[in-house]
């Protein structure tokens, strides 16, 4: 049987672009992160790096849809390269300003511009689709980017802490904004795997990709599993050092995103024929029920293996999230609605962290996990109650667009 990911990477340039595109969006994962380590070290305060992390995070969150529309209409290149620019600039302006303790409102400024960082994963996802469009192999290369946004959230944070604190407290974000701009600049000179930009091709589409049914359907219930991932990193810190053992922490959040690597991998290589819209209820529906056993967890041992168990389910999520955005959204809106996915997943993951925090301090670390219940079972009513929208069979979904017939 040969490789499914050896073969997707056969196509012309998909090697080139992958590659170039892991080290553009590293900084997606350094940069919120970073900002803290920087300014907590710099100026002593947290609520003023919290603040200007949030500034950053939230204003991305909100920003990144929108540069990914006018990707849409204008074509990667023309939108991504002043972007970055941009972005790139703001950071170094925020680095230079907390080295240099300039007033407090550049931070903000800078943190606020640099915002403008495109959203790297719908690039990558969007030529992955220009390549594989209508074949299996597309459910492959969505496999293996979930899995690579793993590895960007686990390395890309630890590295910039890692820095921060090993070096001197600029170098996790100098690093992060380096990798910016090389990996932005590398990828967009594979000029050959650039999607086409596409017009609405007779389906008369107007305004945001957010008024497609199916993409308000995903990206709410994507929120709900932001935050499943959130609570499980505070609620898994809180419980460690409750038991004394709070450098424990780190294996077992790490247990988390193995258990999620592995399956995701698993899940691209077998391929499923079942409709993705079959298959992404039975994925939330696991996300759920494994997050049961967490409320149950009291030692080290058996919380990393409840972590795990919880885990499993994160990346066949996201997998068929993203294939049926793919299939379900019109071509001339595709990185907009791709990008508005991965938005879901960034709020939920600023909610979750910040519900799953007050219920630890209100009602102790163990409570923590009830959050990652709670927003399991409402993914659940979520994906249940859209199964008709996410098959293709409503009438319209949205002013001109046509339905779509399920897989």
């Amino acid at each position: 049987m040969s490789n499914p990911y050896k073969e997707i990477f056969k196509a012309p340039g998909a090697m080139g672009f992958s590659a170039a595109g892991f080290v553009a969006r590293l900084p997606i994962a350094m940069a919120p992160i970073g900002i803290v380590a920087m300014l907590s070290q710099t100026h002593g305060e947290y609520w003023l790096a919290g603040a200007v992390s949030a500034t950053f995070a939230l204003t991305n969150a909100l920003v990144s849809p929108q540069i990914s529309r006018w990707v849409d209409r204008l074509g990667q290149s023309a939108v991504i390269v002043p972007t970055t620019i941009v972005s790139v600039l703001a950071f170094f302006v925020l680095i230079a300003a907390a080295n240099q303790d300039w007033p407090v409102w550049t931070l903000f400024a800078s943190a606020f511009l640099a915002a403008s960082m495109p959203s790297m994963p719908a690039m990558i996802r969007a030529r992955w689709t220009e390549i594989f469009r209508n074949r299996p192999e597309l459910n492959t290369a969505f496999a293996f980017e979930s899995s690579a946004d793993e590895l960007v959230y686990i390395a890309g944070a630890s590295l910039s802490v890692g820095l921060a604190v090993a070096l001197f407290p600029e170098a996790g974000m100098l690093t992060g904004t380096i990798f910016l701009a090389l990996g932005t600049a590398a990828f967009v000179l594979q000029r050959a795997t650039e999607p086409r930009v596409r017009g609405s091709e007779g389906d008369v589409v107007q305004g945001s990709a957010i008024r497609q049914r199916p993409v308000q359907i995903i990206t709410l219930a994507l929120i709900f599993v932001g935050s499943i991932f959130a609570t499980a990193e505070v609620s898994a810190v809180a419980i460690t050092k409750e038991l004394g053992q709070p450098n424990a922490a780190s294996l077992v959040i790490g247990v988390y995103a193995v258990g999620s690597f592995a399956v995701g991998l698993l899940l691209g290589a077998l391929n499923p024929r079942m409709a993705l819209h079959r298959q992404l209820l039975i994925a939330v529906i696991v996300l759920a029920v494994t997050s049961l056993p967490l409320l149950a967890a009291g030692t080290v041992p058996t919380l990393a293996f409840a972590v795990f168990l919880s885990g499993i389910a994160i990346s066949p999520t996201f997998i068929t999230a993203f294939g049926l955005i793919e299939r379900r959204v019109p071509e001339s809106m595709l990185t907009e609605g791709v990008t508005w996915v991965m938005t879901g997943i960034g709020i939920g993951m600023a909610l979750g962290a910040f519900v799953s925090g007050w219920v630890v301090d209100t009602y102790g670390a163990h409570d923590g996990f009830w959050v990652s219940v709670a927003a399991g079972a409402a993914t659940v009513v979520t994906i249940a109650l859209g199964q008709r929208s996410l098959a293709g069979e409503s009438a319209i979904s949205a002013p001109g667009q046509l339905s779509q017939p399920a897989e």
